[in-house]
C-alpha cells in the first residue's frame, strides 16, 4: 500500500513516519520545497523527531517527499494535515484545507480515499471539502471515492508512540468508514469508529474545548486565590490527591499550540451558524486570552517594587516554545508577551535552548530572525527582569535565581528556591 500525507509539519510528519515504520510506503507532500529537500536528504526540522529515523526510512524506500500533487494519482489514500488557523475576526480560516482540496481534486482517482485530519468545525469534511473535491474531480464522494475525517492526536514532546494513541474515525458513508479503517489499521493499534464525519469533528473540538475551559478555570482562580493570600499551586496539589472526580490543570501566561487557543472559536462560530450560543466556551477563550496582559501588569508591579519602570527596561522572556521541552512555538503566548512588552517601551530579548532563532510565522513575522541570548552570568544578570513563560527542563533555574535581580514566574518553577525578598514574583 502507498499513501500520501499532505502537510509535513508537527502532525503530518510524525504520522507519515509511523505509517512508514509499519510497512506502508508514504509519499509526503508539502508546498515548502526546502522542507521537502531536507526530508529527502534525511534531515529533521522538528526537535523531537531524530534525523536518523527519517534517513533510515528514506533509504529503505518507505518514505519520500515531494511538492508534486500529480503523484497522488498512484496512491491508495491521501491524508490532509494542514493548518486551520483563525482570521483576524476570529472566524475559521479554511483556506489551507480548501486549497489543498483543490490541489488534490484534479488527480483524484476512483476508489481512492481522502481523509481530513486538520481540526475544524463539524460539517467541514462533508460540506466544504467534499464540494471542492467533487467539483475539481467530477467524481462523487461515497460513490466514486471515499471520504472521511480522523482528527489528529499529536502531542509534541510526549514520548508515547502514535501507534498507541486510539484513533477516532468518521466516514461520509459506511463504505467510506470501512476504507478509512482499513488504511489506519496498518499503523494504529486501536481504532474508534463513530457515526459520521461530523461526530468525529465534534469529538476533536470537545477534547480541546475541555482543556481550554479547565485552564481558564484555574487561570481565573489564580487571581481569586492570590487575593485571598492562597497559593493556587498548593491548592491544585492538594486537590489532585483525590482519586476520583478531579483532573489537575495548571495556570499559565496564556494558551499556545495550534489547537487549544483556536478550536473553541471554531466551535463558537459554527454554533452561531445554527442559531446557538456557546457562552461558556467563549468566556473561557476570553479569560485565557487576557492572561498575557495580566502577566505584564504583574511584571510592572514587581519592577515598581524595585523602583524600576518598564519603559527602556531590559526584559528577558524565558521560553519561546508554547510548552516545555519542545521547539514548537505555534501560537505561543510568549510572542504576545513580547509584543506587549515592546509596545510599552521595553527592550525585549528571549532565551530558549530549543529555539535558537525565530523562524517566520504567520502571526508574528516581525520577530523572525531574532536570536536567543547566550546563557551565562554576564548576560542574564544584565536584564532588569526575567519573565518565565515556558519552563524547559534544560534551563538551570538555580543559576537563574543566583544571577537575575528580578524574576516573574508564571510556571511555579522557582518555588523550589529560596531567594532575597522581592526577587521572585509568582504570576
Amino acid at each position: 500500500m502507498t499513501i500520501a500525507i499532505v502537510g509535513l509539519g508537527y502532525v503530518g510528519l510524525p504520522l507519515a513516519l509511523q505509517f512508514a515504520r509499519s510497512g506502508v510506503r508514504v509519499l509526503g507532500i508539502d508546498v515548502d520545497a526546502k522542507k521537502v529537500a531536507s526530508l529527502n536528504a534525511g534531515r529533521s526540522y522538528i526537535r523531537h523527531i531524530p534525523a536518523t529515523e527519517i534517513k533510515k526510512l528514506v533509504r529503505a524506500g518507505k518514505f519520500a517527499a515531494t511538492t508534486d500533487f500529480a503523484r497522488l494519482k498512484k496512491v491508495a489514500a491521501t491524508l490532509i494535515c494542514v493548518p486551520t488557523p483563525l482570521k483576524k475576526n476570529r472566524a475559521p480560516d479554511l483556506s489551507f484545507v480548501l486549497n489543498t482540496g483543490k490541489s488534490i481534486a484534479p488527480h483524484l482517482q476512483r476508489g481512492q480515499l481522502v481523509v481530513l485530519e486538520s481540526t475544524t468545525y463539524p460539517g467541514t469534511t462533508e460540506n466544504e471539502l467534499r464540494a471542492v473535491l467533487e467539483r475539481g474531480s467530477k467524481l462523487k464522494a461515497g460513490k466514486d471515492f471515499h471520504l472521511a475525517f480522523s482528527p489528529e492526536r499529536e502531542d509534541p514532546g510526549n514520548p508515547k508512540n502514535i501507534a498507541q494513541i486510539p484513533k477516532v474515525i468518521g466516514g461520509y458513508t459506511p463504505a467510506c468508514l470501512a476504507a478509512a479503517q482499513q488504511v489506519y489499521a496498518r499503523a494504529i493499534r486501536t481504532l474508534v469508529p463513530v457515526a459520521n464525519c461530523r461526530t468525529a469533528e465534534a469529538a476533536k473540538l470537545l477534547e480541546n474545548v475541555f482543556r481550554s475551559v479547565n485552564i481558564a478555570l484555574v487561570n481565573e482562580l489564580k487571581g481569586v486565590y492570590t487575593a485571598m493570600d492562597i497559593d493556587v499551586w498548593d491548592v491544585i496539589a492538594a486537590a489532585r490527591t483525590k482519586p476520583f472526580g478531579f483532573m489537575p490543570f495548571y495556570p499559565g501566561p496564556g494558551l499556545g499550540g495550534h489547537c487549544i487557543p483556536i478550536d473553541p472559536f471554531y466551535l463558537a462560530w459554527k454554533a452561531k451558524q445554527v442559531g446557538q450560543e456557546t457562552r461558556f466556551v467563549e468566556l473561557a477563550g476570553e479569560i485565557n486570552r487576557a492572561m498575557p496582559s495580566k502577566v505584564i501588569r504583574r511584571l510592572t508591579q514587581a519592577m515598581a517594587a524595585q523602583k524600576k519602570i518598564l519603559r527602556r527596561a531590559r526584559v528577558l522572556v524565558l521560553g519561546l516554545a508554547y510548552k516545555a521541552n519542545v521547539d514548537d512555538d505555534r501560537e505561543s503566548p510568549s510572542y504576545v508577551l513580547m509584543d506587549l512588552l515592546k509596545a510599552r517601551g521595553a527592550k525585549v530579548f528571549y532565551f530558549d535552548p530549543h529555539v535558537p532563532v525565530i523562524k517566520p510565522t504567520r502571526e508574528h513575522p516581525h520577530w523572525a530572525g531574532t536570536k536567543s541570548v547566550k546563557w551565562n552570568r554576564k548576560t542574564i544578570s544584565s536584564f532588569d527582569a526575567v519573565l518565565i513563560s515556558t519552563a524547559h527542563d534544560a534551563v538551570n533555574y538555580l543559576q537563574l535565581a543566583e544571577w537575575s535581580p528580578l524574576i516573574v514566574d508564571t510556571r511555579n518553577v522557582m518555588s523550589q528556591f529560596t531567594s532575597a525578598p522581592g526577587k521572585i514574583w509568582p504570576a
